[in-house]
């Protein structure tokens, strides 16, 4: 009932950017906390960011706080992911994802409601 289409992956330069963009939709699309997974090749799946549906509450793993920022623009039911200041170890295929609750996002990749086909993210040296 929750549909999620991704855009904005490529390939960038250490110490550049690129915009995320997820939009969400379905009859109960706006009651869904949303947010952004990755997995690189070899590795398990890792939370990166989530928000809260009001916009309100923002969460970011460790590893890229200070340089990805979450936004979401509730008109559109679209979620954006930001991300500066990006490193070869930030290369991965994203993926934007919906639940019920933040919690979810924080806890386990196993338990998210729907999930977007993900995005490739390329970081060069």
């Amino acid at each position: 009932q929750v549909q999620l289409v991704e855009s904005g992956g490529g390939l960038v330069q250490a110490g550049g950017s690129l915009r995320l963009s997820c939009a969400a939709s379905g009859r109960t699309a706006s009651s869904y906390a949303m947010g952004w997974f990755r997995q690189a090749p070899g590795k398990e799946r890792e939370f990166v960011a989530a928000i809260s549906r009001s916009g309100a509450t923002t969460y970011y793993a460790d590893s890229v706080k200070g340089r990805f920022t979450i936004s979401g623009d509730n008109a559109k039911n679209t979620v954006y992911l930001q991300m500066n200041s990006l490193k070869p170890e930030d290369t991965a295929v994203y993926y934007c994802a919906a639940d019920r609750t933040t919690f979810t996002f924080r806890d386990s990749a196993s338990r998210i409601d729907y999930w977007g086909q993900g995005t490739q993210v390329t970081v060069s040296s």
